[in-house]
């Protein structure tokens, strides 16, 4: 009689007279997770220890956080561009004023990270 492992497809190799179920964990992720993945990830050990775990235990953490990251990077990208045309932030002010396109810039960069924080890495 099949165990239910073996109905299911599982294999057992025996060593010493024991049978031990030939397992093994999926392949790793191999895209980054980046600064926003680990950002959340932080984020998810400290105020959503239960997700993080399950996250962890089901071996989709990687991807999950890579996912996170990519989806935090259009949304910057997307951001600071929409906000810089908004603003009148252009190529022309970038060559007769380099200093205040920096400035007008680094404020965009910095609303657009708060917001990326906001909505989509601390929730």
């Amino acid at each position: 009689m099949k165990s239910r492992f073996e109905e299911m497809g599982g294999t057992y190799t025996e060593i010493d007279g024991i049978f031990y179920p030939n397992l093994a964990l999926p392949e790793p992720e191999t895209r980054p997770i980046g600064k926003w993945g680990m950002l959340h990830e932080a984020h998810l050990r400290e105020h959503k220890p239960f997700t993080y775990i399950n996250l962890l235990t089901t071996c989709k953490l990687d991807c999950y956080l890579a996912d996170i990251h990519e989806q935090a990077v259009e949304m910057m990208d997307r951001m600071i561009t929409q906000m810089a045309k908004a603003e009148g932030v252009t190529e022309e002010l970038k060559a007769t004023d380099q200093m205040e396109w920096v400035r007008r810039m680094n404020c965009i960069h910095n609303q657009a990270e708060e917001v990326v924080k906001a909505d989509l890495i601390y929730v």
